[in-house]
């Protein structure tokens, strides 16, 4: 897969899927979409599964919690039945990035859970809000220093808006962490901790292309945390100027 590929996390239309699944993942492709990004799939996976064999998608990494989960096997048996390869926690909470002991417990939780994950055909990644980066650890965003307490089997995805509300500039941040980040999540908008501010790829304050360029492997996943318009819509925007940038 190269980093010109582009993926879309379906957090983004949850409200879409709620009402009907099928329905929802049909417009998805109908949009253009050939990847995917589940969340929220587990209880749901035979659904997931045929929704996106009918529409010929895939599904290259998912979301689903698992440094704060009780139980991971059937988490991992839900991604591998999909199809998925890796494996991405959202998210840990703000509480826990405020020292180099909690960040450490975070990275040892994701270095464990990477061997019974292998055994799925899954590789493990972590996912970074605001939080991560704004919290300073020894002088440094908390998440630099995780990256370099992580276990070489776990990967990042860099939500670069976020990473830019955190106060971190996102290419210089993908430039600092290197080939450790495997997936972008790219959005726009005023670069507020308002998820209804965010806006279409290439149409607010963040310098999608200089992103891009600093992270050029990476799978680039779109997603809108919230949208103030048709979310369907400001999918397809999105889509189109990354696919102009190429």
């Amino acid at each position: 897969m190269t980093g010109a590929e582009i993926s879309v996390q379906l957090y983004s239309v949850r409200e879409a899927i709620a009402d009907d699944l099928p329905a929802a993942i049909a417009r998805i492709a109908q949009l253009g979409f050939t990847h995917v990004e589940p969340w929220g799939f587990v209880d749901k996976v035979d659904q997931f599964r045929e929704a996106l064999t009918q529409n010929n998608l895939t599904a290259p990494s998912a979301h689903a919690r698992l440094v704060t989960a009780e139980e991971v096997q059937p988490t991992f048996a839900a991604a591998a039945a999909l199809g998925v390869r890796t494996l991405i926690d959202p998210m840990v909470p703000a509480e826990r990035w405020t020292t180099r002991e909690d960040v450490q417990a975070t990275a040892d939780r994701l270095a464990e859970l990477a061997g019974p994950a292998a055994e799925h055909g899954l590789t493990i990644g972590y996912h970074n809000h605001s939080w991560e980066l704004a919290e300073q650890v020894e002088g440094r965003p908390a998440l630099e220093v995780f990256a370099d307490l992580l276990d070489e089997r776990v990967v990042l995805e860099v939500d670069t808006y976020w990473a830019a509300v955190g106060g971190v500039p996102a290419p210089e941040l993908l430039a600092r962490l290197g080939e450790r980040v495997k997936f972008l999540h790219v959005k726009d908008g005023p670069i507020t901790d308002d998820p209804k501010a965010q806006l279409p790829a290439g149409t607010g304050a963040m310098d999608v292309p200089a992103v891009l360029a600093a992270a050029p492997d990476a799978l680039r996943v779109i997603e809108f945390d919230a949208y103030a318009g048709d979310i369907f819509e400001g999918l397809a925007a999105s889509l189109a100027y990354l696919r102009g940038l190429a």
